[in-house]
């Protein structure tokens, strides 16, 4: 195991246990930051390390700047020095995401994920060249989110390995799933790797990820902690027990339709918040998927 993946969790830029998290509305859409507090105490209280805020689950792309900062300090304010907070301010323009990451800054955050600049395709030069310059403008360590299948572009190996050079891009959140690159980029860099796929987690720990980047923590964060701390521990047979049994909510939340929409359909079904508003084009997830997720979340044993 190396170094990194062996290190004590306070060593860890974001610790080992990270959720994405959702961003909760009242009926009407508008933001409910009320219900945030309330669903960061959650996911501290059940062994977060670190939340990621303004992420794609929740819902970055129909939240204002203004919301977003709003969020943070909500966020902030109710964790305290309890867990770490990492902004998501990624946009697919240069100015804007250099924007929202002094915005963060000057809201207390602990870190930044900056997402592959979306849609309009960048060259790899322009993403060196992109995610340097968000490193450059704060003094934050980065964590650089590497998810093709929904930026359209991958963080090509290489690029990964030079922007390690960089004194502020400290991490990846890895949703490629190229578990050969990933391995390449761990032996060639000091970068910590949060496994962002949770049907990955376990072999993303296994071949020296530092931890994970969730969504389905959401539900299972004991569980993924358990998880985390046997891989660190060396005892694979438990790991994977773990992740076999927590397969049917992996299913049923990022599967059945968009993780989002599911995984607020989950945290009302365990009573963490009252509403499962989306905003468009996000919909709430039909009576049907709620039945099915009902089911497959007491397969897991995350629900009575």
């Amino acid at each position: 195991m190396s170094q990194a993946s062996s290190a004590s969790s306070e060593a860890l830029p974001f610790g080992r246990l990270t959720t994405a998290m959702i961003t909760p509305f009242r009926a009407d859409g508008s933001l409910d930051l009320d219900a945030a507090q309330k669903v960061a105490k959650y996911l501290v209280d059940r062994g977060n390390d670190a939340l990621i805020v303004n992420g794609t689950t929740g819902e970055a792309p129909t939240t204002s700047d203004r919301e977003k900062v709003q969020l943070l300090k909500a966020v902030l304010d109710a964790i305290g020095d309890r867990a770490k907070v990492v902004a998501g301010v990624g946009t697919n323009d240069t100015a804007h995401t250099i924007e929202c990451a002094k915005q963060a800054e000057a809201a207390g955050v602990h870190g930044l994920l900056v997402v592959t600049p979306y849609y309009n395709k960048p060259p790899q030069d322009g993403l060196r060249a992109h995610f340097a310059a968000v490193a450059d403008a704060t003094g934050l360590p980065n964590m650089v989110y590497d998810i093709p299948g929904r930026a359209g572009v991958e963080v090509k190996t290489d690029t990964l390995i030079a922007l390690a050079e960089h004194p502020r891009i400290v991490a990846v959140k890895d949703a490629k799933g190229d578990i050969a690159g990933t391995t390449k980029v761990l032996a060639n860099t000091d970068l910590f790797y949060y496994c962002g796929a949770d049907e990955l987690n376990l072999a993303s720990l296994a071949i020296g990820a530092v931890g994970i980047a969730s969504v389905v923590a959401h539900v299972a964060s004991p569980e993924y902690r358990q998880l985390i701390d046997a891989v660190v521990a060396g005892d694979l047979a438990t790991a994977r027990e773990i992740d076999r049994r927590v397969v049917p909510a992996v299913e049923a939340i990022m599967t059945r339709t968009q993780g989002a929409i599911m995984v607020k359909a989950a945290l009302k079904l365990a009573g963490v918040i009252e509403h499962a508003t989306l905003r468009s084009p996000l919909v709430e997830a039909t009576a049907e998927q709620v039945d099915w997720l009902t089911t497959d979340l007491k397969t897991a044993g995350l629900i009575a």
